[in-house]
This record gives C-alpha cells, sequence and structure tokens, in this order.
C-alpha cells in the first residue's frame, strides 16, 4: 500500500506522521519551498517568522499530541499557561487554580473591567449552554445569539466578540453561533488545562510541519518541496498525479491543498466535493510585525489592543520579546474582514504603530515593519455552512484540511483532526482501491 499526500501543510504532514509510524509508505507533494501551508514560516530581516501569528488552546489535543511525538524539544518550543485574556488598561479575566469548570467560574466572578451585572449574565449564559448539551436549536448568528442571551455591551465588545474573531475569523455578525458554542464548550467549559493558551515561540514551520518530516523520512518516507501537482488522475490500480515525475501509481491519495486550490486537483473526479469548495467564501488575516529599537514589553504575552472595533484596528499583540526572545519585536493581529483592507501597509503600519503607543508608554519610532495579508487565510464561518467531508465518493481519495466538515471552525486543531482521520481510515482498510472496487 503507497499513499500520496498533496500538500504539506499541518493537515498532510499530520496524516503522513501517522501513516509513517504505522509503516506506510507515504510521499508528500508541497508546490512551496516551505512546509507549513497557510501556518509557515517567512524570513523578515534575517529572522524567522510566520506568514500570521498563530496560537493554541489546551484543547487542541491532537495538534499537541503530535508536536510532541515529533519535535525533539515540545516544552521549549510553546509556552503555555492558564487561560488570560488581558484587553489594556480595560479587562482581564484570568482562570484560577481550581479544577474545571471552577476555574473559569471564578475567574468571571473575579474578572476586571465589566459590571457585576454582566459578569453574572455571563456565567448564565455559559450555564445555559452546558445544561442544553451545547446544541442550539437552530444555527444563527454569534451577534444574535448574544443579543438573545442578553448579554450587555461590554462583555459582547471585551470577550465574546474577540473570542469569536479570533477563533472563527467571521465577524460576529456573520459568524455560526453553533460552531461559537464548540469553541466555547470545549476552549472555556472543557476538562483541567483545556482553556488554557499555547502560544508558539518558533516559527510554525519549525513547531510541527519540519519536524514532521525528519519523522517522515527516517521511516522511508519521502518529502518533495517546490513540486506542484496539477491532478489527481485515476488509472489502474489507483492514482496518478500530473506533475509528478514518477510513473508512480499510488493506492491511496490524500488531498491536503488549501480549499481554493483544490477544484483543479479533484474537479475531473469529485464533482460534487468541487462545487461544496466553490461555495465557501473567505475572509483575512493579517499580521503586522513592528521591529522596535530595545526593549518594548506588553501588559502579557498576548495582548487585547485597547478601543472598540470603531476606534481601533488592532486586535491583537504580541510580544516577540517573551515569547521567543527577539528583543523590540511586536507582532500584531487583525483578524477577518474590516476597515484595514482598504489601507495600503504603509498607512496601515503607522496606524497599529500609534494604537500600540497609546498602550505602551514611551514607546520609540519603530526601525521596520512588514505586514503579512493572507486574503484567503480560512473560509467564512457561517451559519449552516455545508463542508465536504474527509471520505469522498472514491474509494482511496480523502480529503484534508480545516474547511473539511467539522465541528471546528478553521483552526490547526481541525485541520490535524482531519489529515489524522484519514490516514486511520487508510489505516484501517489497508486495501487498494482496485480490491475495494471488487468488493463493491
Amino acid at each position: 500500500m503507497t499513499t500520496a499526500i498533496v500538500g504539506g501543510g499541518y493537515a498532510g504532514m499530520a496524516a503522513a506522521v501517522e501513516l509513517a509510524d504505522a509503516g506506510v509508505p507515504v510521499t508528500v507533494f508541497e508546490a512551496a519551498q516551505e512546509l507549513g501551508g497557510r501556518a509557515r514560516r517567512v524570513v523578515l530581516d534575517g529572522m524567522a517568522l510566520d506568514n500570521g501569528q498563530h496560537i493554541l488552546l489546551g484543547a487542541y489535543r491532537e495538534t499537541l499530541a503530535l508536536i510532541s511525538r515529533v519535535h525533539p524539544d515540545p516544552g521549549g518550543a510553546m509556552l503555555r499557561q492558564p487561560l488570560e485574556i488581558v484587553v489594556a488598561g480595560e479587562f482581564r479575566l484570568k482562570a484560577a487554580p481550581l479544577p474545571a469548570p471552577l476555574d473559569l467560574a471564578l475567574g468571571f466572578a473575579m474578572a476586571s473591567g465589566l459590571p457585576f451585572g454582566e459578569r453574572l449574565a455571563a456565567a448564565q449564559f455559559l450555564l445555559r449552554l452546558r445544561r442544553g448539551g451545547f446544541k442550539l436549536e437552530r444555527d444563527l448568528d454569534v451577534a444574535t445569539l448574544l443579543r438573545e442571551a442578553g448579554q450587555g455591551a461590554r462583555t459582547t465588545r471585551l470577550l465574546w466578540e474577540p473570542l469569536c474573531v479570533a477563533a472563527l475569523n467571521t465577524p460576529i455578525g456573520k459568524a455560526s453561533a453553533q460552531v461559537f458554542v464548540h469553541v466555547l464548550q470545549d476552549g472555556l467549559l472543557g476538562a483541567k488545562g483545556d482553556s488554557d493558551i499555547v502560544i508558539p515561540r518558533v516559527d510554525l514551520t519549525s513547531l510541527f510541519p519540519a519536524p514532521a518530516a525528519a519523522f517522515v523520512t527516517a521511516r522511508g518516507g519521502q518529502i518533495h518541496a517546490g513540486c506542484t501537482i496539477r491532478a489527481v488522475e485515476r488509472c489502474e490500480g489507483g492514482y496518478r498525479l500530473a506533475g509528478d515525475l514518477s510513473p508512480a501509481v499510488y493506492s491511496n491519495v490524500v488531498v491536503a491543498a488549501s480549499p481554493h486550490r483544490l477544484r483543479p486537483l479533484i474537479e475531473g473526479l469529485l464533482a460534487a466535493e468541487a462545487a461544496a469548495v466553490d461555495a465557501l467564501d473567505y475572509q483575512p488575516i493579517s499580521t503586522c510585525y513592528l521591529q522596535y529599537p530595545g526593549e518594548v514589553r506588553l501588559p502579557a504575552p498576548m495582548t487585547g489592543m485597547a478601543g472598540g472595533a470603531e476606534t481601533r484596528l488592532g486586535q491583537w499583540a504580541f510580544d516577540r520579546q517573551a515569547l521567543s526572545g527577539i528583543s523590540g519585536l511586536v507582532a500584531i493581529v487583525i483578524s477577518a474582514e474590516g476597515a484595514h483592507q482598504g489601507l495600503d501597509q504603509d498607512t496601515l503600519a503607522e496606524r497599529l504603530h500609534r494604537e500600540l503607543a497609546g498602550m505602551v508608554q514611551g514607546l520609540p519610532e519603530r526601525k521596520w515593519h512588514r505586514v503579512i495579508a493572507e486574503k484567503r487565510a480560512t473560509f467564512a464561518c457561517r451559519p449552516g455552512l455545508v463542508r465536504p467531508a474527509m471520505l469522498t465518493t472514491l474509494p482511496g481519495l480523502y480529503l484534508a484540511g480545516d474547511y473539511v466538515a467539522s465541528r471546528y471552525p478553521a483552526t490547526l486543531e481541525a485541520a490535524v483532526r482531519s489529515g489524522r482521520a484519514a490516514a486511520r481510515h487508510i489505516l484501517a482498510t489497508r486495501m487498494t482501491p482496485a480490491a475495494l472496487d471488487r468488493r463493491q
């Protein structure tokens, strides 16, 4: 049994590790030179950074487990700490050192920056979700859910909206309430440690895809970076890949490319899946790196930007000195669509610098800046969205990625879970497409 994986992002490399660990020969094809897909390394001013700042949660069990399996120093590669949400000068919520769910219950009770009545309403909202099994009667947008649940304007602005936009990368007026409830279930109300914030200290390629590649090759697999596959073609005995210079026939293929690149790969074989992906629309994520001379320290490694969305562009600022030891470097993230899209990079960087100056006393002028905008960073996680399944109608052909049908939005955990699920199905069948056809 031979398996090809098209795409060397988190989904593709998760599938590759799972298969290689079981002794299955696997070949990974990645069009870019760097592994990681939409969570990859970039080099700025000689520093290895990322195409976008990412965080993980303790609830990302499969992602964290895979990183621990392949990374030589998983503890040193990530900063893990109990949930703490800090909005500079306005709000602080910190999990208490108690068993779940008492850790968050006391955290809400002691949260600063919210009126008591709004804190009580927020706690009651979460309690109602738990009593209802985290299942809504109908999917609606998050803004409507919060309004119907009696959530105050300040709590919505400082807590629910930032959580929703960060997790779903979709504005609250357009985001799926049911998916958001799943995020709250696992990220805030799960087991002890599930709400922990986990921030990479190393670049995203070094965090998992690169050590995963070493893991795969050490077990006889192959990684072909800079190799573009144009299409998956069915043939006698399995599948061939247009763009693969070898004459190999693969008994299984996991297509783990970005959704907006999927159609030419599968349209000749999976018309329905190609149409489902075509129906997706996308949301951007912009990350602005600001390099300052000397030290620039933030109130927390991840700090919410002060002010409402109507008065500021930046959402979260990351203290890269606290995370990775790079003195004076700050990363500011803007998730989802917004007014920032109409600004050129220099103007946006200047606006974000001024917003940061309102948070950091005595902020000097920056030495340089760089804005990295992923225009199609994730699919828009809308109510009632239909997403294609990992299992396709063709034996031996699988889809993997953060867009594949699941209870989660487009996150690293969703990508990893889809890749591992495809690999597990391959391992469970242990049969070629021709053998499956004979059985059918």
